[in-house]
């Protein structure tokens, strides 16, 4: 009698770009069974069978509330505030989607600094009218960014700022030493190291001691004129304060591309806060043939039982 051969893994994949997983996994994963979460008439059934899931966090949720759950979900986002809600199960393994945005990110934000420092909105405007000659410009070479949040994505973010000559600093949940920042401060450093920044620039998780974190007291430790942020988490910020501090002409601008409410509703009043650009939620994209890598990576290491990479601690929230 031969063996029998054993059954393949069934991944669950639970995205809106589902097909895309679909063909990359089938491509360089022939021995996985890919099923697509799309069908709500097969979906549940379909979850149990599978003891693995590849997804967005948001959708994956739904399925939680049914009371169904995987033995390792690999989140396609990097953040995974959804799957924290208190009435949603734990007792599975989760991993965030990290190492694969910090280049996006870096480009992003390095638009934004560039966009501010050659002052393009008020030369579009000179254009407009008809005027030749626009407002003087400034170089990024020697001015200072402060990161907030120093992991994968604030360490490449560090890299390019500083190799552009500008002086960077940072703040991660406690004080270290981290090439290339030149100094990295715990929370409680925030608003000092915020008063040396030219540029403030918000990368943090949504944890409970991430949230209000940027509210007036914080803004009015700013450098004036500093350009904020916000690539992070919407809830770190209190809304009505940075606009006030817009209002006040204390911060240069600000470019916020998470909100709390997302879209925020029409009459949110970050509509109409001067200096403020709303980028909808576009800094740093999942790119599935990246997400693919470190999802077979971790496919590697669970099927081992080993620490997976981004592996979520429920209790810390990240």
């Amino acid at each position: 009698m031969t063996a029998q051969a054993a059954a393949p893994l069934q991944v669950l994949v639970i995205d809106a770009d589902h097909a895309r997983y679909q063909a990359l996994l089938a491509e360089q994963a022939p021995d996985l069974r890919v099923l697509p979460g799309n069908c709500a008439d097969t979906l549940a059934a379909d979850a149990v069978a599978c003891p693995v899931w590849l997804g967005q966090p948001d959708h994956v949720a739904t399925l939680l509330r049914r009371g169904i759950a995987p033995r390792w979900l690999q989140s396609t986002w990097a953040g995974i505030t959804p799957l924290l809600a208190a009435d949603l199960p734990r007792d599975y393994r989760l991993s965030r989607a990290v190492g694969i945005f910090g280049p996006v990110m870096s480009e992003f934000v390095l638009c934004h600094l560039l966009a501010h420092t050659q002052q393009l909105q008020a030369r579009q405007l000179a254009h407009q009218r008809g005027h030749w000659q626009g407002p003087a410009v400034t170089s990024l070479n020697g001015q200072c960014a402060l990161i907030v949040g120093t992991g994968d994505i604030g360490q490449h973010l560090a890299a390019v700022l500083n190799s552009l000559g500008m002086r960077v600093l940072g703040v991660a949940s406690s004080a270290r030493s981290q090439a290339p920042f030149v100094e990295v401060g715990g929370l409680d450093a925030l608003p000092q190291l915020a008063s040396k920044a030219d540029y403030l620039i918000n990368l943090l998780p949504d944890t409970p001691a991430t949230r209000d974190l940027y509210d007036a007291q914080l803004f009015a430790c700013c450098k004036p004129g500093a350009l904020f942020i916000n690539a992070g988490r919407g809830s770190a910020v209190v809304d009505a304060d940075l606009v006030q501090a817009l209002e006040a002409g204390r911060l240069g601008g600000a470019v916020i591309d998470v909100c709390r409410e997302e879209p925020p509703a029409p009459d949110h009043p970050f509509w109409q806060a001067p200096r403020l650009l709303l980028t909808g939620h576009t800094a740093a994209p999942t790119d599935p043939r990246r997400l693919v890598a470190v999802f077979l990576e971790n496919l590697a290491a669970w099927q081992a039982d080993k620490p997976l990479r981004g592996e979520v601690d429920f209790a810390r929230g990240y």
